[in-house]
């Protein structure tokens, strides 16, 4: 398979090397990107990186690609992705797939024009084997009817600290954080639900990364605990008097469709981490932590555990080993025309209820859906 970049980051960078892994044929015919922050993975990977292009165009024009994979600043990828499309290619983009709700009555104007199965989204949960044992569990009625959820995604200081210094710590490059971050996870319970949200309220600030917060005396060990992970473009060595517009905490509340609910909470700054859920159902729960390596089950009227597994490897390791798996269905998909665990238009509907998750938290107020939902279907076509 040869791919096109356009936007090499550190993010994409990984996910080709995945690619890599799974094609043998993989190669990188060119790529365009001022600031290729993902260059040196691909050396360190081994991969050649093709020809550098000096512009959108002229990597489109140059052709050849049997993907093109979109990895440049959320903010540009609705520009990218209908530059892509509109030369006939087949896109990958790495999510969210927009940052705001006129971007996504956009994006699905182009899903109407050119079909949703030329976009593919890297919202790589959704390969992740804790996520198929949970639908496996709902699919074989241990659960029952799903009546409530609640779930959370932390993160450790260090990868805080990371969002307060990349591009992403300003919505108007990477969208609200909860988009930007947490729409893996909205993305899967909307899937494990099958349901649209209905109305949501959202709560949260800025606390832990500001100055008021910053380590005090001997500063080095912490210094480098708040610059472990790298960034890129646009980025800032400030950690604690950054010009970040992101919060740092956050809890949204959803009530889905079916009358189902969702309690969510976003923390950045959690040494001991975990990303966790538990489901509860009329007939049984379920509970899981991709970080910490566990899935079970219990029955409601007996109280026995039907399920528990303890899964093996890293939990720090691709995303729970996440990003090979679509990485393989990826492959499989473009050459065998397997299809893939989730499209472009999950990818709008989780992205959509974060934007609007976000905007109830910043006017203080629950939002109605239902008229976000039918602009959103009108643009689609349906």
């Amino acid at each position: 398979m040869k791919v096109g970049i356009i936007g090499l980051g550190f993010r994409l960078s990984n996910v080709v090397n995945e690619l890599r892994n799974a094609d043998p044929d993989f190669s990188i015919t060119g790529y365009y990107d001022p600031a290729p922050a993902g260059l040196p993975n691909l050396q360190r990977f081994g991969i050649p990186a093709g020809q550098a292009f000096d512009s959108v165009e002229a990597l489109l024009n140059a052709g050849g690609y049997d993907l093109l994979l979109v990895g440049s600043p959320n903010f540009m990828h609705l520009e990218h992705i209908g530059q892509g499309l509109a030369a006939g290619y087949t896109v990958f983009t790495e999510k969210p797939v927009v940052i705001n709700e006129a971007q996504t009555l956009a994006m699905a104007d182009l899903v109407k024009q050119y079909g949703e199965q030329r976009i593919l989204v890297g919202l790589v949960l959704r390969y992740s084997p804790l996520y198929h044992d949970l639908l496996a569990a709902r699919d074989a009625g241990q659960l029952g009817e799903i009546t409530s959820i609640e779930a959370t995604e932390h993160i450790k200081p260090y990868h805080g600290a990371f969002f307060q210094r990349d591009w992403r710590r300003l919505e108007k490059y990477a969208g609200p954080y909860i988009l930007e971050k947490c729409c893996h996870d909205i993305d899967l319970y909307q899937g494990l639900l099958q349901e649209r949200p209905l109305r949501v309220a959202s709560f949260g600030g800025r606390k832990s990364f500001t100055p008021a917060h910053a380590p005090q005396g001997d500063i080095t060990a912490s210094a480098e605990v708040y610059h472990l992970k790298p960034s890129g473009w646009s980025s800032t060595d400030a950690v604690f008097d950054s010009d970040a517009d992101i919060v740092d905490y956050q809890t949204a509340l959803i009530e889905y469709q079916n009358g189902a609910t969702l309690s969510f909470h976003a923390n950045l700054n959690v040494p001991d981490e975990f990303r966790r859920f538990c489901v509860i159902g009329t007939d049984g729960m379920a509970e899981g932590d991709f970080v910490r390596n566990y899935f079970r089950v219990h029955n409601a009227r007996t109280s026995e555990r039907e399920v528990d597994t303890t899964y093996s490897g890293s939990a720090y390791d691709g995303h729970y080993g996440a990003d090979a798996l679509m990485a393989e269905e990826i492959v499989k998909h473009m050459t065998q025309g397997v299809p893939l665990k989730v499209s472009v238009i999950d990818a709008l509907e989780a992205g959509l209820t974060a934007i609007k998750i976000d905007e109830a938290r910043k006017t203080k107020s629950v939002i109605d859906l239902t008229a976000s939902w039918q602009a959103f279907d009108r643009h689609l076509g349906r």
